[in-house]
């Protein structure tokens, strides 16, 4: 299927690692001109090289998101190569652990920063050239904003409030014909999770029994498989979807328990 995205310049925030770099390579492959944002400059430029080895186009911007400043230099900076922005996928965040027992205010404040005040602002400076195009937004967010994990507040908050963003702003941008959508992801193997399940006792048999919980095929997400949604949704084939979140999890979030 064409999605119609030949040349559209969609800005992909941790769009270098996981499920970012899983958009950014779907993205190339439509034909559109990812850009990526992070604070890495030398993992950014490799997921760049993928991209423009399969002969895909694209554009990295080194930003630090958690700095409301350099949010604003990072869309200065795409605008200033490229004169306009078609589509944002806010991605950027971390699973962090920052807890209610064992949390502080200091940790809680800087979660929401690392995980959700940088979607707010990119939208806002991204905002006066989606008008102009009549783009679209699409929010990354997780499931532990509607089943808790425990010993993450900032996170699972930080998503309750990404949910709730994509529902206020599909009403607020109705006007300009902007769409606002989410894509919530449950479990996904990356660079990230791998980081995490070996910090615990029996990562391998841990894993073994988190899949034994997903009811479709009883197997982790792809980055592949979510970004498969966001492309679409970022797409005009998808024109009259606005303020959906949808779960691209196997089933995981919302399917009888009493399956597994």
């Amino acid at each position: 299927m064409n999605l119609n995205l030949k040349e559209k310049v969609i800005i992909v925030t941790g769009g270098a690692k996981g499920i970012g770099e899983g958009i950014v390579s779907q993205l190339a492959l439509e034909g559109a001109f990812p850009v990526i944002i992070g604070r890495n400059t030398k993992d950014n430029e490799l997921a760049l090289e993928k991209v423009t080895a399969a002969g895909g186009f694209g554009f990295t911007v080194e930003a630090e998101l958690s700095n409301p400043d350099e949010c604003k230099k990072a869309v200065d900076a795409v605008l200033a190569r490229f004169g306009k922005i078609h589509g944002l996928v806010n991605n950027a965040g971390a699973n962090d652990g920052i807890g209610l027992e064992n949390g502080d205010y200091e940790g809680f404040m800087a979660s929401l920063h690392r995980n959700v005040v940088h979607y707010y602002l990119l939208a806002k400076y991204c905002l006066p050239s989606l008008i102009e195009a009549k783009g679209s937004i699409v929010n990354v967010t997780s499931k532990t904003a509607e089943t808790g994990q425990g010993g993450t507040s900032g996170y699972a908050a930080a998503n309750g409030a990404r949910n709730a963003l994509t529902r206020e702003w599909a009403v607020e941008l109705l006007k300009y014909g902007i769409r606002v959508n989410s894509v919530v992801v449950a479990e996904c193997y990356t660079p990230l999770y791998d980081k995490w399940i070996k910090t615990l006792p029996n990562p391998d048999e841990t894993l073994e029994k988190i899949k034994d919980k997903i009811p479709l095929g009883k197997r982790m997400t792809t980055a592949e498989e979510l970004a498969n949604m966001v492309v679409f949704l970022l797409s005009n084939r998808s024109s009259h979807t606005t303020g959906q979140l949808i779960h691209v999890d196997g089933g995981y979030v919302h399917l009888d328990r009493a399956l597994l």
